[in-house]
């Protein structure tokens, strides 16, 4: 079938890497994709948030299937737009509604949803410019740190951590003030939860589900996780404490319900649901849902799937699912986030990349890249490029990965050089 996936980072390059080796793609599609997913198929200059255009473009290349990689098309309602008209409804969509993508869309919505279905997470509430005296009389309540998060979507930069309660006080002025735009005029404060963070990842046809590998993702821009939040600096996968044990308990406790609860409120939903955990004392927490996969989780989750990856997304459109098994590559993935000197703060682009030798054992995935008019290979984005290595080890695969990272050169390159020590530390 033909297959067109909407979005333009690593996330969409890991995809697309991964939907080019099916047998079932006849031609793929990316709107509007960068220099790296260019090699997976045809780049087309289509916004995909102009959902009219993206239907002009399905119904005139005959594609079949639509992925949505990004959350901003999912919150905006593309799945409805295309369950909404009679000559797109045959299309398989990859991506929820856009009410169950309000999951990712509104901290508040997703906290009052894992109440209403009794889902571990954090103490809450929600503030408006209106109720900041009780904000801060909230944060009065709360032991140091202090979480505060941004209600609407703020490209993963909306979380706010504070360990000093008079600078949370000033922070949640400013966020209800509008320091992340109309994202933050409601703001979600929570407890903070102690422990360790895992992203887990589900793929659901509306009734049944496969959990996808675990990762563990580096969000700081700097080494020690300190600094500013960033998208993500790196992954890893799997992650050494998501044993037997502890994944029966995010599924009895958490995956299940939370697939439940969408049928429960009667939410259509045929796509991902990202869990964003804390491992406390062996027992899982929801940070947060994204509604789509993670970047740069999927830049290690995907090179593990070793199953057909458009047949597992046909039966997650037809609802279907069940006739799945997921095959996963036993070793370990480890991805090395490179970026824009100045990242997550104002940076340059244009740069002239270097990439080096390319080593077959190591996949190069494009994040914020282009090719100039010459053909040069140019600096796009704050995350530029990233590398995974798959081996037997972490250790092993982490040296892999570092290596070809170390190869690729421009201008005021930056990478964190702790990319999975922490779970090192753990084996």
């Amino acid at each position: 079938m033909n297959i067109l996936l909407l979005g333009s980072g690593g996330r969409e390059h890991a995809i697309a890497h991964k939907i080019a080796q099916s047998n079932r793609c006849s031609q793929l599609f990316i709107a509007p994709g960068n220099a790296g997913t260019a090699a997976c198929g045809s780049n087309v200059k289509l916004d995909p948030m102009d959902f009219a255009a993206v239907a002009d473009f399905v119904l005139t290349h005959e594609v079949e299937m639509l992925v949505v990689g990004p959350e901003a098309p999912l919150v905006g309602g593309v799945a409805d737009y295309f369950a909404g008209r009679a000559d797109l409804r045959h299309v398989k969509v990859v991506g929820p509604s856009r009410q169950g993508a309000m999951l990712e869309g509104s901290k508040d919505y997703a906290k009052a949803f894992m109440s209403r279905h009794n889902i571990p997470t954090a103490r809450y509430r929600t503030f408006t410019r209106e109720t900041l005296a009780d904000g801060c009389a909230f944060l009065d309540t709360l032991q140091a740190p202090y979480v505060l998060k941004a209600d609407g979507l703020a490209a993963g930069k909306g979380v706010l951590i504070e360990s000093d309660l008079a600078t949370a006080k000033a922070h949640l002025e400013e966020m209800l003030g509008g320091k992340f735009g109309a994202a933050s005029a409601s703001v979600v404060i929570e407890e903070y939860l102690s422990g360790i963070e895992l992203s887990v990842f589900v793929l659901t046809d509306d009734q049944h589900y496969l959990v996808l590998p675990e990762a563990k993702d580096y969000k700081r821009i700097g080494e020690g996780d300190t600094g500013l939040n960033t998208g993500g600096m790196g992954s890893v996968s799997p992650v050494p404490f998501a044993d037997a044990n502890f994944m029966r308990k995010v599924e009895e406790r958490i995956v299940r319900p939370t697939v439940q609860g969408l049928q429960a409120d009667g939410i259509d939903y045929h796509g991902f649901i990202f869990v964003g955990l804390m491992n406390c004392n062996g027992d899982p927490y929801v940070i947060e849902y994204n509604v789509r996969m993670g970047d740069p989780e999927t830049e290690s989750v995907f090179p593990r799937i070793q199953s057909d990856v458009v047949e597992l997304f046909a039966h997650t459109a037809d609802g279907t699912l069940d006739r799945c098994t997921l095959q996963v590559d036993p070793r370990s993935a480890a991805c090395v986030m490179m970026v824009a000197g100045g990242y997550p703060e104002s940076y340059a682009k244009g740069h002239a990349i270097t990439l080096g030798d390319d080593k077959d054992d190591v996949l190069v995935f494009h994040c914020g890249t282009k090719r100039g008019d010459d053909g040069t290979l140019l600096t796009n984005g704050g995350r530029v490029i990233c590398t995974t290595a798959l081996a037997g080890s972490l250790e092993e695969a982490l040296q892999h990965s570092y290596a070809r990272a170390n190869a690729i050169s421009w201008q005021d390159k930056y990478m964190r050089r702790d990319i999975g020590q922490d779970v090192l530390r753990l084996m």
